[in-house]
């Protein structure tokens, strides 16, 4: 049995600094959908891929009363570099502590090339305005997900 937060599960608790000089929680998300998405690093090519792909989308998800945030252990003003250099719409949460990556079980042990570390796995929740988990994406691939996600929130 998975000790993972998943569909139906509530919202584990978070606050963070955002990019922007901002703070967002998770009581901040209640009474509204929600789209949080999970990254390894700023600036890399799938995680620029993603935010873009979110931000493009941004509007549409904005239309429909659904929130967006995306988050990785990345401090905010490597965040504000991020969200400048790709012109960036989404609000994105620092958690240099690891505490919310680790809540939301996206911290995990990862290999490459034979090497074991530890790392952020990309998974995206689509949260209902209960504050419950309605979707979970587990170990997204990038293209047209942030779609795949918007079609899913407008249905909930």
């Amino acid at each position: 049995m998975s000790d993972l937060p998943d569909t139906g599960d509530a919202l584990p608790a978070f606050d963070l600094d955002t990019n922007g000089g901002g703070r967002i929680s998770s009581t901040d998300l209640a009474g509204s959908k929600a789209v949080i998405f999970f990254y390894p690093k700023d600036d890399t090519p799938g995680c620029t891929k993603e935010a873009v792909g979110f931000s493009a989308l941004k509007p549409e998800f904005d239309k429909a009363g659904i929130k967006l945030l995306g988050i990785s252990a990345d401090p905010p003003p490597k965040h504000d570099k991020f969200v400048a250099k790709h012109n960036l719409t989404v609000t994105l949460g620092a958690d240099p502590e690891l505490d919310c990556l680790k809540a939301f079980g996206v911290w995990t042990e990862k290999s490459m090339y034979g090497k074991k570390y530890f790392g952020i796995e990309r998974t995206t929740f689509l949260v209902g305005k209960d504050c419950k988990i309605a979707r979970v994406w587990r170990k997204v691939k990038v293209p047209g997900h942030a779609g795949e996600v918007l079609a899913a929130a407008k249905d909930l």
